[in-house]
């Protein structure tokens, strides 16, 4: 097995719930705590340089884009359905016999 690739292979045989060895399980846990120091790192990065408070105005924001959004969709999804009862209607007229 490639060295570069062993973490993830161990990982899979882990997570199929395949035995380890000691030296696997070694080496893998070491794989993990390099991974969550990497996304520590990130997430320390970008999260705490936000004071809370920052946070919680992006968040409200957030929310309230997609209540517009929500709110836009079910207007279109109204408009829709009153198209689709438009020409269902004409539908039925096409079909019905004209009356001379």
């Amino acid at each position: 097995m490639p060295t570069a690739t062993l973490p993830a292979q161990l990982h899979d045989k882990a997570t199929r719930g395949i035995p380890l060895s000691a030296n696997e399980q070694v080496e893998l846990d070491a794989w993990y705590a390099e991974h969550d120091r990497i996304e520590s790192h990130l997430l320390g990065s970008t999260g705490a340089s936000q004071p809370p408070a920052d946070l919680q105005v992006r968040v409200e924001r957030a929310l309230n884009q997609l209540l517009k959004t929500t709110q836009y969709i079910q207007k279109l999804t109204a408009q829709n359905n009153a198209i689709r009862r438009e020409i269902a209607e004409l539908q039925r007229h096409l079909v019905q016999p004209l009356s001379t």
